[in-house]
């Protein structure tokens, strides 16, 4: 194959796939023999064969590959020319109408800090493990802000460990400010505030302690915490603002079909299997487990090759409801990007999978979302041998403080927050129904919302009884965070 025909082969080209490129000594063939990441039309990016030798292979083609090859090769030699560990580039080129290509030794074994910080990310809080991850992770940032450069795009995936070395990758977004000079406190904090935003919320109280070790390799500067802090708040507004834009169109994270007859998302890794549950949605749910049968909508738990998922699907009641409905966004659709952004912001719900609206000439129909089942108990189950007694176990009540201290601290409201719609689920409370779930913009609209959810969510149980009267006192009338 011809590198230019590259840009035709779609996000899953067959493999092995065998491609000419060029060098000093004439054309070779580099046999790709597995894809890591694959940018349609744009960048393949894989472990193959060339001359012999197993490579790490980055082919750029499309209109954009000359800037991105640049970019790429420039990347990379700024990093080794301020001596900061990176695979050595092995061949380089750039042919006019076919693309570019950049081979790298490839680093057999390779962990990244990313798959290292999965492996403990579940831990306690700043476990040991985790500040062993997270203090190699910041060391190697100090490192290269001490020579004057910085990871654009920076996290834990582009750090790799290999043989007791910590090898920074992706030349692309590699930048300088004064090479060999240590960057400027602003660039720093700019940075830094990439770094941090990436960490769960529940590690913000700790950023001054992680910090340090950023400051034992590189203590050019003082770093204040409240100027840090800006930038990690911004970072972060900005990182749900992209991620939410990312689950309505096609990319790597989400498979999307978007046209006049249907709107259709899946996540990305479940697509072979969801796109069957879609075409066979009605059918599922009649033969599954129902809660909830007609009216606005329906809901089943189904099972589908021994998975349990949750199809719920949103009816047109009539011809008046229709046009009610017609011409903006589904409760599905809501329901999806609402689902999403819990996940993104670390608090509980099933996975979002899949969704599905029917159109007629962009007329929205019938809606469908299919998401993961959860087995645990609902609130009002788990709460009903304590509702005259008040002894809810202490680690229930410290999850559903948690709960909605999270709620609070991003200003979302549920909107129906009924026990039912609470779930016990590995130590944590889960939502489900988000068809009313918002993030509000200010406290001023977001405090009368959460009074309402505070009220709804009360009125589970009897006003007399002391359970009741326990959470009452438990819950803030007003969240701290309003104060």
């Amino acid at each position: 194959m011809r590198l230019a025909e590259l840009k035709d082969a779609g996000r899953t080209p067959a493999l092995p796939l065998t491609v000419t490129l060029a060098d000093a000594a004439g054309s070779a063939e580099l046999q790709l023999l597995s894809l890591l990441r694959v940018l349609p039309g744009q960048r393949y990016v894989g472990a193959g064969v060339w001359r012999g030798r197993t490579v790490l292979a980055k082919l750029l083609v499309g209109p954009k590959a000359a800037r991105h090859f640049q970019r790429e090769r420039d990347g990379v030699k700024r990093l080794a020319e301020q001596s900061l560990t990176t695979p050595q580039l092995l061949v380089e080129g750039l042919q006019e109408g076919e693309g570019g290509w950049l081979l790298f030794e490839y680093l057999e074994g390779a962990q990244s800090l990313a798959q290292a910080w999965a492996a403990v990310e579940q831990l306690p809080v700043l476990a040991d493990e985790q500040t062993a991850v997270l203090g190699e992770a910041l060391a190697a940032v100090a490192g290269m802000h001490a020579k004057g450069v910085w990871q654009e795009d920076l996290h834990l995936d582009n750090l790799l460990r290999h043989n007791g070395q910590l090898y920074l990758i992706d030349g692309a977004g590699v930048c300088v400010e004064e090479a060999g000079k240590p960057l400027s406190r602003q660039r720093v904090l700019q940075n830094l505030g990439v770094f941090f935003a990436q960490l769960p919320k529940t590690f913000e109280p700790f950023t001054e302690e992680l910090l340090v070790y950023y400051l034992l390799a590189n203590g050019e500067h003082a770093l204040p915490l409240e100027a840090l802090q800006k930038q990690v708040d911004k970072v972060r507004a900005w990182r749900l603002k992209d991620y939410l834009g990312k689950v309505g169109r096609e990319c790597s994270l989400f498979a999307v079909r978007n046209g006049a007859f249907m709107l259709r998302a899946i996540r990305r890794e479940e697509e072979a299997a969801m796109l069957p549950v879609l075409d066979q949605a009605d059918a599922l749910l009649d033969q599954g487990h129902l809660y909830k049968t007609g009216g606005a909508a329906s809901v089943g738990q189904v099972t589908v090759h021994g998975r349990s998922l949750v199809i719920k699907r949103y009816n047109i009641k009539s011809v008046a409801h229709w046009f009610k409905r017609f011409w903006r966004p589904s409760r599905a659709w809501h329901s999806w990007v609402q689902g999403n952004r819990l996940m993104f912001l670390g608090i509980a719900t099933p996975t979002p999978l899949a969704v599905l609206e029917e159109r007629f000439l962009w007329l929205r129909r019938s809606a469908y979302l299919v998401t993961d089942h959860l087995p645990g108990p609902d609130l009002i189950e788990r709460f009903a041998p304590y509702i005259e007694t008040a002894e809810v176990p202490e680690p229930e009540l410290l999850a559903l403080d948690q709960l909605f201290a999270d709620l609070t601290r991003e200003r979302i409201s549920h909107g129906d927050l009924k026990g039912h719609n609470l779930f016990w689920d590995n130590g944590r409370w889960s939502l489900i129904d988000l068809d009313a779930l918002c993030q509000h913009g200010s406290d001023a609209s977001f405090a009368p919302a959460y009074a309402r959810d505070r009220a709804r969510f009360l009125r589970n149980w009897p006003a007399d009884s002391a359970l009741h009267r326990l959470l009452d006192q438990r819950l803030p009338t007003r969240p701290a965070a309003l104060v």
